[in-house]
Formats: structure tokens, C-alpha cells, sequence
């Protein structure tokens, strides 16, 4: 998640824009996976141009929709197709996903990758949970490159995973499944022993309350793996996550470590349920070598800035307010 408006995606790249279509071209598209029917409609953004699709019936008034994307009161997930970039946003402010036409696999927004950290310290997952999916940029990583892994995204919004082949991913197979719940609902039912659990739990309104509990980070620990790893984007003003990372920080005994990422405007927590966690950072330098060259993400880069941010106490500093 990433706090973008439409007019404007900040961190996110620009690319050349496609010409936009002439108002009566307004028509809606079927997305063959879903059997979802989408509204489509030229995007009135000037910032922005393409097309919009949206999860409207096909009656709909295209000058209607074009007013509340404007004025900001339109608050249903959308996705903006500008010709090479994908954009699935989750109300007119906030930019969720990227995803290039021409590499749909690629972890296009920088927190993504920085979460992918955490296979640095779990660099062979047998179960990974994610809690919401957005456009399962995260899914289709772990789903291409950890053959070893059974993944699983849970997303509580059924207009979200409507999104999911106009997003490219894959079918449900014995190695995915994405399923359509509640996550502490489906976390509290869920067999222990998950490797890993990813959490990037957002709405139109930002981060999901219910899934910021004290009880909820007990839950993780309990069905983590005895060195299971929990990776939480934190995403919005920095002061609003700080009880976050302290009730992380008491159901992990201190285990925490938070980082910045500042192309996004984020910061990626990850916590350890290992009593002995004690890391190597220069074992971890060497390994990081051979993950950069396995997935073409800067890991060295990712243990630079994680040993940085253990030994300043970056995440006791946000606990207490501090802007880090």
C-alpha cells in the first residue's frame, strides 16, 4: 500500500501514457477468470491519462463516475491502465499496486521488494501466508520463485481479488490458493507451523484495526514456525504506526526490526519468533550475494540497511513517536 493519489502516483514511475480514448468509447470488458464484468472509461485525470476500469454495472453513467473520481468521493477499488504500468488503487487516494504489462512478474513498488527481505533469514519457506492481496505482486513472486513453497493470500475484500487476471495471476493450484476471508478469522483456524506470514493489511480507510490487536501479533507468534518470520508494511504518517510496532514488539519479545523505505514513503517491519535469533551479519552479506543473483533483488542492499536500522533501534524509536 502506498498513500498516492490517482493524479499524481509519487514514487511510483511514471511511463508514457496512452492516448485517451474518446468519451464514447466507454464500454465494459469481462474478465474471463472472475466472470467479472468491468466499466471501463477514459481516465479523467490529467496527471494520469488511460483507462479506468471499474467494477460498475454496464447501465452506468460515464459522466456520473468521471464526477466522483474527480471530487475524490468515488471509494471502490479501481485499476488504471496507462498503456505499459497497471495501477490498482483502493479509493481515488490511495495506490495499492504496480505492475508493468511487459514484466508482470517484476516487484515494481520498492516495499515490496524490501519485504522480500525476510528470505534472508527463511530462505526456503514450505507455507507462506499473506494477509491482503492488493494486485498480487507479492503473490506472483513467491508463486514463480519459491517452487518449494505453498502460498496463500487472504483478502477480506471479494472487489480486490475481482481484480486478480487483470493483474496476471495464476490460477489456484496445489501451490496457491487465494481465499476470500477474514485474516484473523483465517489466521485463528489456520495449522501452526507457517514459515513465514506477510501482512499488508490496508482498506480505502488505511491499515485494518482489527489487525493491529496485541491479541492478533500473539496469534502470528503462536502459529509461526519455531524460526518463522513476520514482515508487516507500514504505510501512512509515521506517528499513526508507532502502537503497531510496540505491540509487535511485546509479542515478539524485542525481536523487531524496522526499516525505512523512503522511495515509497514506508517503512517494512520484520519479526523473529526464534528465543535465539541472533544474526550474523556477515554471513548474512555472503548469502545475500547469492539471493541477489537467484532473484534479481538487491539483498546485500536489504542486510546493509537492516543491520543499520538493528543497531540504531529504529523500531523502539518509532514506538516512542520518533520520526525515523
Amino acid at each position: 500500500m502506498n498513500f498516492r493519489r490517482a493524479s499524481g502516483v509519487g514514487s511510483v514511475r511514471h511511463f508514457t501514457a496512452s492516448a485517451r480514448r474518446r468519451p464514447d468509447s466507454v464500454h465494459s470488458v469481462t474478465d474471463t477468470m472472475t466472470e467479472t464484468e468491468f466499466f471501463t472509461l477514459p481516465s479523467p485525470f490529467d496527471c494520469h491519462a488511460g483507462t479506468l476500469y471499474l467494477q460498475e454495472p454496464p447501465e452506468s453513467r460515464a459522466g456520473a463516475l468521471r464526477a466522483c473520481l474527480l471530487d475524490e468521493s468515488y471509494d471502490k477499488p479501481f485499476v488504471l491502465d496507462d498503456g505499459e504500468c497497471r495501477y490498482l488503487y483502493f479509493n481515488v487516494r490511495l495506490m495499492q499496486s504496480a505492475m508493468r504489462l511487459k514484466l508482470p512478474d517484476l516487484l515494481e513498488i520498492r516495499y515490496t521488494q524490501k519485504m522480500m527481505a525476510c528470505l534472508l533469514f527463511k530462505p526456503k519457506p514450505k507455507r507462506l501466508l499473506l494477509i491482503g492481496l492488493g494486485g498480487g505482486s507479492i503473490v506472483k513472486f513467491c508463486y514463480r520463485r519459491l517452487p518449494g513453497t505453498q502460498v496463500t493470500a487472504v483478502e477480506l475484500n471479494p472487489a480486490v481479488i475481482a481484480f486478480r487476471s487483470l493483474f496476471k495471476l495464476p490460477d489456484d493450484d496445489e501451490r496457491l490458493q487465494i481465499v476470500c476471508a477474514d485474516g484473523a478469522e483465517y489466521l485463528a483456524a489456520a495449522e501452526r507451523g507457517l514459515d513465514v506470514i506477510l501482512l499488508d493489511a490496508f482498506d480505502k480507510e488505511g491499515y485494518v484495526p482489527e489487525l493491529a490487536r496485541q491479541e492478533f501479533f500473539e496469534l502470528i507468534f503462536d502459529k509461526l514456525s519455531g524460526a518463522g518470520v513476520l514482515v508487516v508494511n507500514l504505510a501512512g504518517e509515521h506517528s499513526s504506526y508507532g502502537g503497531l510496532v510496540g505491540r509487535v514488539m511485546a509479542a515478539f519479545d524485542d525481536r523487531v526490526i524496522v526499516i525505512s523505505v523512503p522511495e515509497d514513503g514506508n517503512h517494512v517491519l520484520y519479526a523473529f519468533k526464534d528465543r535465539n535469533f541472533d544474526p550474523r551479519w556477515k554471513s548474512l552479506t555472503n548469502q545475500a550475494k547469492e539471493l541477489k543473483a537467484h532473484y534479481g533483488l538487491d539483498f546485500p542492499r536489504f542486510v546493509e540497511k537492516i543491520e543499520r536500522a538493528s543497531k540504531q533501534g529504529v523500531a523502539r524509536r518509532l514506538q516512542f513517536g520518533e520520526y525515523v
